[in-house]
């Protein structure tokens, strides 16, 4: 692989041939990418072999793209996206975001997701993707994910309440308003929405949400990679009126970071998206938040609601996804999922 843009000179990235299945199903299916589109890739020093496998596909369907590495344009973390690849982004019908979170760099994916809602661009989001997650929740079959997804969200459109609980303790009751709407983010990604790769979840942001969630799976953004699979030390969320009222955990640190992100802003602790994975090749928490926010269950995010998309009015520059582990889940009194697995 060739870089097209970039500080440092061109030279030859070789990849593991294992990551084509996944790197593949991205371009083709995912992202149904034609010859006479334009793409940018987006990725850092820690992704480029992941990148490189990506441009391998982008050359077979034969697309013009362009390839910036973030370290070649800024220190990191980043506090802003570099200009020039907005300007380029904006240019684009399709992209791929794909590097390692650092602290602090939420702001500059919001201006680069900025530019995507503007321009209706199809945006593959794989923040912390890696060769595993390639390797895994990359290799789904997309379609199947879709149908089960498509079912899920036609029901959920017409639920008033869901209840989830698990093995863990979770038991959490969200209420949901006509006026918030529901999105399908199944993997094969639209100009309706940006999609994180793997794909595969429903989600909407909750009128109301009360009870508690039991966080043993994972906290996202950069708190993923530092504290991995919570099933060992798990983080109790206590929730009154979509908000977070108290938390409990036994890794001391974890609690300080939650607790510091969520006090980022006046809605860093309020719940933003209630969501439902539906990638049914996942099938285990792997410690990364990409595809474990995708394990069939639910997961919970608190800050930023995606308001442009879901129709909330009110915003945060914060956004922590939680993800729990083997739930019983209830949309009204329908029983659709037993012990992570789905009945629907």
């Amino acid at each position: 692989m060739q870089r097209k843009h970039g500080a440092v000179a061109q030279q030859e990235i070789t990849f593991n041939m294992e990551l084509l299945p996944g790197a593949h199903n991205a371009i083709n299916t995912c992202l149904r990418l034609k010859q006479n589109e334009r793409i940018t890739i987006i990725t850092d020093h820690e992704c480029l072999e992941i990148a490189a496998a990506l441009v391998h596909e982008i050359n077979n369907v034969g697309s013009t793209f362009s390839l910036f590495v973030l370290e070649d344009f800024a220190q990191r973390p980043l506090e802003d996206m570099p200009q020039r690849i907005l300007d380029e982004l904006a240019k684009s019908h399709v992209s791929i975001f794909a590097c390692v979170a650092q602290t602090g760099e939420l702001g500059s994916r919001i201006q680069m997701t900025n530019v995507v809602n503007k321009h209706k661009i199809r945006h593959a989001h794989m923040v912390n993707i890696t060769k595993k997650i390639m390797c895994e929740g990359m290799r789904a079959d997309f379609h199947a994910v879709d149908a089960i997804s498509t079912i899920l969200v036609e029901k959920a459109r017409k639920a008033k309440t869901i209840r989830a609980i698990s093995k863990g303790g979770t038991n959490v009751i969200a209420e949901f308003s006509p006026s918030l709407k529901w999105l399908k983010t199944s993997g094969i990604i639209s100009t309706e929405k940006w999609g994180n790769l793997p794909g595969g979840e429903i989600l909407t942001t909750p009128a109301n949400v009360n009870g508690l969630f039991v966080v043993d799976g994972v906290v996202g953004d950069y708190l993923c990679p530092r504290f991995g699979d919570l099933q060992d030390t798990p983080l109790y969320i206590e929730i009154e009126h979509s908000t977070i009222q108290h938390l409990h955990c036994s890794n001391n640190e974890l609690l300080d970071e939650f607790s510091a992100y969520i006090s980022t802003d006046e809605n860093s602790n309020r719940a933003g998206e209630f969501a439902i994975g539906t990638n049914i090749a996942v099938k285990e928490i792997s410690g990364q938040i990409l595809q474990d926010e995708k394990i069939p269950g639910v997961h919970i995010a608190f800050g930023n609601p995606y308001g442009e998309h879901t129709g909330a009015n009110w915003v945060s520059t914060t956004h922590i996804d939680c993800v729990g582990r083997n739930f019983d889940i209830w949309m009204d009194e329908e029983h659709i999922m037993a012990n992570g697995v789905f009945l629907v």
